[in-house]
């Protein structure tokens, strides 16, 4: 029976490959019990074996390869792109499908066992489908206390007596600064309104950022002044004593 090329049906990984022959082991064998060598045989030797590991090293990088795409396959088959199901459900029949809605059908792949084996996210009353490797959505990831990629917008909503109130959306632990994409824009709104009032004009926020000369040339200063205030604290104390 011929086996199945759908992405939904999942393969046996392939067997382990035999016990790797070096090439010319017969020659090397005859000279074992040599003591020396000439300069020809050894080169020819190491040129052997060199071209055998470049060989070798090729084949794992395809085989790696392949391993990757089966591996996409399996992941796309079961989070796809889509985070609702029931979206899908709505792109059938459509010829142009939304972005990211109706991928699985697009690609024409159906359900191996006709069931719903899509896992929702563990907070109740969410129907958002599940993140790859966790229980939980992307707006429920921070529930997660295991997950280390992402952390709370510390966008400050509201200023209360316990203290203040923050957006903590989830957001990329490597995003500086730490704000959602809304409150981020808001931010850069805020700065350039402020960057006006103070005289400056500035179209656009992203610009803001100084070559790496001008980084080098303030640490320098900055590492100077510290210098010089050491200096005066030195001299002080030597006056004083």
């Amino acid at each position: 029976m011929a086996e199945s090329n759908s992405p939904g049906s999942f393969q046996s990984p392939p067997a382990p490959p035999h016990p790797m022959v070096i090439d010319g082991a017969n020659h090397d064998l005859a000279l074992a019990s040599c003591e020396f060598f000439t300069r020809r045989e050894v080169l020819e030797r190491r040129s052997r074996r060199v071209k055998q590991l470049c060989r070798v090293y090729r084949e794992l990088y395809w085989a790696l390869m392949e391993e990757l795409k089966r591996k996409y396959r399996e992941y796309y088959w079961t989070y796809g792109k889509s985070p609702f199901k029931e979206d899908e459900k709505e792109a059938e029949g459509i010829g142009d499908y939304p972005e990211g809605i109706g991928e699985n059908g697009k690609l024409g792949l159906g359900s191996v066992t006709g069931s719903d084996e899509i896992r929702r996210c563990d907070v109740t009353g969410c129907k958002a489908k599940a993140m790859a490797l966790t229980k939980y959505c992307h707006a429920h990831i921070l529930s997660d206390k295991k997950q280390r990629l992402y952390k709370g917008c510390t966008f400050v909503i509201k200023s209360m007596q316990s203290g203040p109130l923050l957006c903590s959306k989830p957001v990329l632990r490597s995003t500086v600064p730490c704000y959602c994409p809304g409150h981020l824009q808001k931010g850069e709104k805020c700065l350039a309104r402020d960057l006006r009032k103070a005289g400056l004009n500035v179209s656009s926020t992203s610009k803001l950022r100084p070559d790496f000369h001008v980084l080098v040339a303030e640490c320098v200063r900055q590492i100077q002044v510290k210098r010089r205030a050491a200096r005066k604290a030195t001299a002080v104390k030597i006056e004083s004593n």
